[in-house]
């Protein structure tokens, strides 16, 4: 069993690696896409980028909720297998796209897909025994953090040969990862674990209902939301401030953005190895919200480029929360249920990413606007996030103190 467990997550790591590579090979030729479909200047291209965003995370926000009801009634393997199938065939279109509409609607279909990593997730939580729970939920961030690494790089290279050629590259790997889905992944969630699907229970108001029903999950999850939407403050503004402040390069920023991704891998895929079986997963979640908020407040109060590389250590380090957040929710919830969670969650980070990018950059543009700011201040997005961060520790508290006495019952 131990063996067979394995086994499967270094299926579900590699799955979910190829997908995330998959994404980023396409991020370096995106803006060159939309001026070549609309003849746009690069700052309008960036305005249809960011709606082309939002489309994307709405639709993930729609429809993670139902296909992780989905892989709870059918099994993850079918879902998981549908999603990246589905995303092969989107790049594809999007490869060919003769007008913007076309990549609006290769946006829709992509979210709709983007539940391969709901189910992947789930799949995660299905294999793995409550001790390994959390830190097997951290081979989901280090995926990422090589595959951001790893996918930018080949779309840099392959953008050469235009706009359109990363794309192509982007859907072999989606379908060759389908194919080796097929072939090698094996199904998670036995049929004596499946629940009936329920459409009433199918969408992201039902889905966080049902959550309800679990008091601990309750708090958490409102400090999982603020933790991603704060978040936001780094993804959505981290270049902007670097170019403004310390007159970064694209070259620059694209430097840091690998540090930050090889850092996240190292923490989510290692350290937390160490750290969630050493500090237990309430102390780690309560070490990482506390390094994430000193994080944001460095960083808001940045003075020299150099700095902003210093910082990002204990910012990436205060990733052993997530997985650890993660595993305790996880745990309240049955077998059953766990793509339901899933979903739920998914759909809850997609809200974020529609929400905070308006935020954040709403907020840097305001305090940097010299003419309109009460106080020129850079940072303000950071400083923003850092007080999201410590009112998710607050939210999280009472959560984590009920956990901590249900554990201190069950092995008493």
């Amino acid at each position: 069993m131990t063996v067979k467990r394995t086994n499967a997550l270094g299926f579900i790591f590699i799955t979910i690696l190829i997908d995330v590579i998959g994404l980023g090979i396409i991020i370096p030729v995106f803006p060159k896409l939309i001026q070549e479909l609309t003849g746009a200047s690069l700052s309008k291209a960036s305005t249809i980028g960011g709606w082309l965003s939002v489309c994307y995370a709405f639709m993930q926000f729609l429809c993670s909720p139902i296909l992780g009801g989905l892989s709870d009634r059918y099994g993850r393997r079918p879902i998981l297998l549908i999603a990246l199938l589905g995303l092969g065939i989107d790049y594809v279109f999007q490869a060919v796209a003769p007008t913007i509409g076309w990549l609006f609607l290769g946006r829709v279909i992509a979210g709709m897909c983007g539940a391969s990593f709901t189910t992947a997730t789930a799949y995660i939580a299905d294999i793995s025994t409550p001790e390994k729970r959390a830190q097997n939920f951290g081979l989901v961030g280090a995926a990422f953090g090589l595959g951001f690494i790893i996918g930018p790089a080949i779309g840099g290279i392959c953008g050469q040969w235009g706009a359109r050629v990363p794309f192509v590259v982007a859907a072999c790997f989606s379908l060759l990862n389908f194919l080796y889905g097929y072939f090698i992944l094996p199904e998670s969630l036995e049929k004596d674990h499946r629940r009936e699907f329920s459409w009433k229970r199918a969408n992201p108001l039902g889905a966080v209902k049902q959550l309800r029903r679990y008091p601990i999950v309750s708090g958490l999850v409102i400090s999982f939301t603020l933790i991603y939407l704060s978040g936001q403050a780094v993804q959505s503004t981290w270049a902007y401030f670097t170019m403004l402040k310390f007159n970064w390069s694209t070259q620059m920023v694209g430097y840091s953005l690998s540090v930050v991704g090889v850092l996240i891998a190292l923490v989510q895929g290692a350290l937390i190895r160490v750290t969630i079986p050493k500090f237990g997963q309430k102390n780690s979640v309560y070490i990482g919200l506390i390094l994430y908020t000193i994080a944001l407040v460095l960083f808001g109060f940045a003075s020299k480029g150099w700095m902003m590389y210093a910082f990002l250590v204990p910012y990436c380090l205060g990733g052993i929360a997530g997985p650890a957040l993660q595993g305790i929710i996880s745990s309240q919830v049955p077998h059953n249920e766990q793509g339901e969670l899933q979903g739920a969650l998914t759909s809850l980070m997609s809200l974020t990413t529609i929400i905070g990018p308006l935020m954040m950059n709403n907020l840097f543009a305001w305090f940097t606007n010299t003419k309109t700011a009460p106080v020129y201040f850079p940072g303000a997005a950071f400083i923003a996030g850092a007080v999201l961060m410590f009112v998710s520790i607050l939210f999280a508290i009472p959560s984590l103190k009920s956990y901590h006495l249900s554990i201190k019952e069950t092995t008493s």
